[in-house]
């Protein structure tokens, strides 16, 4: 593929190339190049707003380059200020480690596993040793510093800002020393930290990275981050139904983001899906085919048409093929308390959530809404127990 035709791939979704002529030198070269992305785990689960950086990495490597996906289990400990008006806790050694593994569970479900190397800056950090950390921390002021927009809002408002955080983006950048990495990619909060990489490079004697920014994704809501303490997220750990459901909740607008950051679909396609829009077709149709390609992706093609064909069932108020099963071993002789059932069952947040919905009618068993909080079954029989309009499970006594 000529240099042309790979800048269009690599622009496509991106928000900044830094510098751009030094990549087309690097991408003359004809070799494969190290590309790198770094996630500190500070949560156990991956979301679509991760998958724009991890769609980005595949397609590096279907380009042929080298793609080192990095787990800042070191970093981690430390807490990325970015964004934050206040420290952030540290995390303990047991909640990253832990966090850690279910990221290299989950990031092939994107990922090429045969041309990933997942990396975890621990191996090189805790070698550096004070005596390291501390010569790496003489090659930047606190000016300079001072300069990253958190830290400059922080510093002005007269709030605290702890020594440790300035070390965050030194060590990142450091990490970039250590891969040797040609190309560093990363959400634009995380500008200050790429650069930082790309200057001690250069400090050190390396050809410095290219740097390769993306724009964070809205969550469900269209206003934050999509993040999981926001509550508005897509796991891609979730089940394909869920998956399918929430991108169909997508407002129209907001459909267009997630095309444009997530879908790999060919730009032509993307320019006809618009086009019958414009000509009159329902969006919904639209957000259906979107729907369908991440969920193929994340599992398979029959997994993307069994949510399509779940989410017509559970839309016409039919029960949806293959839900899911629990057993429920012990009754007590006043009957089943339905709102502790839900809770333990994940279909509900709270049991107060569940008594608030059985209230309003929102709860069915077996088709029928149900009043009490208690419900009378006896031993040896299954029955199916609805919340609200999408959410099923099939209960075996």
């Amino acid at each position: 593929m000529d240099i042309k035709e790979q800048l269009e791939i690599i622009k496509r979704g991106s928000d900044e190339i830094l510098i751009e002529s030094e990549l087309i030198e690097k991408l003359k070269k004809g070799i494969p190049l190290k590309i790198k992305a770094g996630f500190d785990p500070t949560a156990p689960d991956l979301h679509l707003g991760h998958a724009v950086l991890l769609n980005k990495l595949r397609q590096f490597q279907d380009l042929g380059h080298e793609v080192y996906f990095l787990i800042g289990d070191f970093t981690g400990m430390i807490g990325d200020p970015t964004g934050k008006n206040v420290t952030r806790p540290p995390l303990s050694k047991e909640d990253v480690k832990e966090n850690a593994k279910t990221y290299s569970d989950q990031v092939f479900k994107i990922l090429d596993k045969s041309k990933t190397q997942i990396v975890f800056n621990s191996k090189w950090l805790n070698d550096l040793g004070a005596a390291g950390i501390v010569k790496l921390a003489s090659s930047h002021t606190v000016a300079r510093m001072l300069e990253r927009d958190d830290f400059s809002k922080r510093y002005k408002a007269n709030q605290p800002i702890s020594i440790h955080e300035f070390l965050y983006p030194l060590l990142q950048g450091y990490d970039s020393v250590a891969l040797k990495s040609d190309i560093e990619i990363g959400g634009t909060d995380q500008k200050f930290n790429l650069l930082m990489g790309r200057e001690l490079q250069k400090q050190l004697g390396q050809d410095p990275q290219c740097i390769l920014t993306m724009p964070l994704l809205e969550g469900l809501d269209g206003v934050q981050k999509m993040s999981k303490s926001s509550k508005n997220y897509i796991g891609i750990n979730e089940s394909a139904e869920i998956v399918f459901a929430k991108l169909l909740s997508l407002s129209d607008d907001l459909m267009w983001r997630y095309i444009n950051l997530l879908s790999l679909e060919t730009l032509d396609n993307i320019r006809s899906w618009k086009k019958r829009i414009d000509e009159g077709e329902n969006p919904k149709n639209i957000k259906v085919e979107f729907s369908k390609e991440i969920v193929s992706r994340l599992y398979d093609d029959e997994a993307a048409k069994n949510a399509e064909d779940n989410f017509n069932l559970r839309a016409k108020g039919d029960i949806p093929k293959n839900i899911e099963e629990h057993s429920l071993l012990n009754i007590e002789p006043e009957g089943i308390n339905i709102p502790q059932l839900l809770k333990k069952i994940d279909l509900v947040s709270s049991t107060s959530e569940a008594i608030r919905l059985i209230k309003g009618g929102g709860i069915k068993i077996n088709g029928d809404k149900i009043t009490e909080i208690r419900f009378t079954a006896a031993k040896g029989i299954s029955f199916t127990i609805q919340v609200g309009k999408r959410k099923f499970a099939k209960i075996n006594t």
